[in-house]
């Protein structure tokens, strides 16, 4: 069974994985291990059909104070660190964690109990919503320690928050508030902390009434033609989903409850039946092996 030493995480019987950043002593700040461990429970969340929803948060003050510099001076130098010898075998850590959310089938609810610094605000980019408690700590602060941003942020923050605003943040490393990331339009609400994982899981819920074949294609498509260059590229694969799905026992059910006036119970499985034109894209993205993915035991770790 696979453990975890950075994360906890609990799988309730509505399909809402809750996982916790777990290293409150530090702040949750992340080591090469420990962001391994996420792209890692990302993935297996993606792969297990009895996940509907991930809630992300952190244990303690902070969500994730960033990078774990314990190494001091050698923290960023992948061969002083033994992650690579040289630009040829080094993969940074950052991208198959945003790619992990990125490519991910199901919707992603970060739940920012306190500070986001360095890789801890980038995780969240890529997410569906992003909650935070007023007054917490945010920050890109990559060039002030010598670096540029990870976890693919130079394509995400300009998506979310516009171009002016991203090169102010990423280029100055200033920290700023949560409150200045709401009106920015990267956080979409400001909760009490003692209601943030209420609220996360009120989100999560909205999901649960939705086909989930539906939710992950759609998430994929409003991913993906983000960047599209022409409508037509949305359309291309609009029209043969649309066509697929229309025929499928999800789409029966659909609209069997709507005129039953009860829960539809959608019996499509992400893992199974995703329509044909998916995945539409070419270019690979597995940045990483993840290693053995098996399902999320009953209970939680």
């Amino acid at each position: 069974m696979t453990s975890y030493k950075a994360l906890r995480w609990d799988l309730d019987d509505d399909g809402i994985l809750t996982v916790t950043i777990d290293r409150p002593e530090k702040l949750n700040a992340v080591d090469t291990a420990a962001m391994n461990e996420l792209t890692h429970v990302f993935t297996r969340a993606d792969r297990d059909d009895r996940v509907r929803v991930v809630i992300v948060t952190g244990a303690g003050r902070a969500f994730c104070a960033g990078g774990d510099l314990s190494s001091g001076t050698r923290t960023f130098d992948a061969v002083s660190e033994g992650r690579a010898s040289d630009a040829g075998d080094h993969v940074e850590t950052g991208g198959p964690l945003a790619m992990s959310v990125f490519r991910n089938r199901k919707p992603f609810i970060a739940a920012l109990n306190g500070a986001a610094v360095g890789v801890g605000l980038t995780m969240i980019l890529p997410m569906d919503v992003r909650i935070a408690v007023p007054g917490a700590k945010l920050a890109m602060s990559f060039v002030r320690r010598g670096i540029v941003p990870d976890a693919c942020a130079t394509w995400f923050l300009p998506r979310l928050v516009g171009l002016s605003t991203a090169l102010d943040w990423a280029g100055t490393g200033r920290t700023f508030s949560t409150d200045e990331g709401r009106r920015a339009g990267l956080i979409d609400e400001l909760v009490p902390v003692e209601q943030l994982l209420d609220r996360a899981r009120e989100r999560a819920r909205e999901y649960l009434t939705a086909a989930p074949v539906a939710v992950a294609m759609t998430r994929q498509m409003v991913l993906r033609m983000a960047a599209a260059e022409h409508p037509l590229d949305a359309y291309a694969v609009e029209s043969p989903a649309i066509f697929e799905l229309g025929r499928s026992e999800d789409a029966k059910e659909g609209v069997a409850a709507f005129l039953d006036k009860r829960p539809p119970r959608f019996p499509g499985r992400v893992s199974a039946d995703m329509p044909g034109v998916y995945p539409w894209w070419s270019r690979p993205e597995q940045l990483a092996d993840p290693g053995p993915l098996e399902p999320f035991p009953r209970g939680d770790r």
